[in-house]
């Protein structure tokens, strides 16, 4: 599969995998963005992107961000039909400010297949054994 990449500013990055059998590659700043603490905020990337038909590209946090840092990312469902430029919500669940630098990995994004369901509104649903439960229904042990 192709994944075509436009660059819109010429200090863009294309993103890239770092290493061989990853699953998501690394997408970055375009803009230097200082993220208060529990602040949201957007991030260019400075690129757009042809998802073909049928896939969706998810974009999830980098592990040492979030972790280490707790930048946490937002909304990140870019669908198959969107040609303007990847943007990454973001907000800041640590302790202190943080800087991101124009030129740094900011998230991950995975292609993947989407399933189209047909929706049907029903007046009851099927029965199963866990039924309603969930939100902690099942204990801790």
């Amino acid at each position: 599969m192709e994944l075509k990449i436009k660059k819109l500013h010429t200090d863009a990055k294309v993103p890239s995998y770092a290493h061989p059998g990853d699953a998501g590659f690394d997408l970055y700043a375009i803009e230097e963005v200082a993220i208060p603490v529990g602040v949201r905020v957007l991030i260019g990337t400075g690129i757009a992107m042809d998802i073909p038909d049928g896939f969706v590209g998810l974009i999830w946090d980098k592990s040492g961000l979030s972790t280490t840092h707790g930048l946490k990312t937002l909304g990140g469902v870019v669908d198959a039909g969107y040609r303007g430029e990847v943007k990454v919500g973001m907000v800041n669940l640590g302790t202190e400010e943080y800087t991101i630098s124009a030129g740094h990995k900011i998230a991950q994004m995975l292609i993947q297949k989407v399933e189209r369901a047909e929706i049907i509104e029903v007046a009851e649903l099927s029965e199963t054994v866990r039924g309603e439960g969930g939100f902690g229904s099942t204990g801790k042990e």
